[in-house]
């Protein structure tokens, strides 16, 4: 019956404006009472860089109880912990990682960037300095966030050869069976020289991916791989030394080295991974 209406849904071509609408009122109701639960802890300690409102801490995310086997067997860093929502603006800990690169690392005046799976705060952000094309293979879910949302399959991308200056997929790739794919079409639309912030869930203490890529039973992916959408679980090494035969320059800065950021509430314990395409 479930399946049914939501075939019926999309034959109609109401399903993605009534996900988006549920979406929202979810959001700006926990908004609201995560406002009145914070007011207390409100004006020091952690700062929002995307709302600059600080508080003494932020809320905390723990992962559902058929997600969590998974992210404590590898001990996978996937954006779960403590100080991971902002009370205010409910940004999450991995935008805000992502927010402070641009911010101080990149200029990205009049830059072109593809923007994949776009996140809400980054998006604007984005677009108020850049001309950003975002994209998603299911663009009806991101019509809350803009209705220019093109179509496109990561493994295929329409783009031609060289076209962006940045393009940014976060917590993107883990779910992409061909994942390797993706990473040589990410290069290929990708200017020489061009950046590509791409980061996704891993383990230090994997020394091999852990993957099915054709798995398609949402509760084995849930106590394999920590969600009911992932086919995988990189290690670091790993997940490196795809980016690296896709043609990247890939290195990557461990959270020690991002201890001026803290204070933003990032992930405990993410590195960033810092992804070039080569200058020819």
């Amino acid at each position: 019956m479930k399946q049914f209406l939501l075939r019926l849904l999309r034959r109609m071509g109401i399903y993605h404006p009534l996900q988006s609408f549920y979406r929202s009122c979810i959001f700006y109701t926990q908004r609201f009472y995560l406002r009145l639960q914070f007011k207390s802890f409100a004006g020091s300690g952690y700062t929002c860089n995307v709302c600059g409102h600080s508080y003494l801490k932020f809320k905390e995310d723990e992962p559902a109880h058929e997600n969590v086997h998974a992210i404590r067997k590898w001990n996978v860093i996937a954006g779960y912990g403590k100080n991971i929502i902002c009370p205010y603006c409910m940004s999450h800990a991995r935008e805000r990682l992502v927010l402070q690169v641009l911010k101080e690392k990149m200029d990205i005046t009049d830059w072109h960037v593809l923007h994949l799976s776009p996140e809400k705060n980054l998006y604007t952000f984005l677009a108020q300095r850049s001309r950003v094309t975002a994209a998603d293979i299911q663009p009806g879910f991101y019509h809350h966030i803009t209705k220019g949302v093109e179509k496109q399959d990561a493994t295929q991308l329409t783009y031609p050869d060289n076209t962006f200056d940045l393009m940014i997929a976060n917590h993107v790739l883990e779910h992409i069976p061909e994942d390797e794919q993706a990473m040589r079409e990410f290069f290929r639309v990708l200017k020489p020289g061009a950046r590509a912030i791409l980061q996704v869930p891993y383990s230090d203490e994997l020394e091999d991916i852990q993957e099915q890529m054709e798995i398609n039973d949402p509760e084995m992916q849930s106590r394999l791989f920590g969600q009911k959408d992932h086919v995988r679980v990189y290690s670091c090494n790993g997940y490196m030394k795809r980016l690296t035969n896709a043609g990247f320059e890939v290195r990557f800065v461990p959270y020690e080295h991002l201890s001026q950021w803290y204070v933003y509430a990032i992930q405990a314990q993410e590195g960033f991974f810092e992804i070039q395409k080569p200058v020819i």
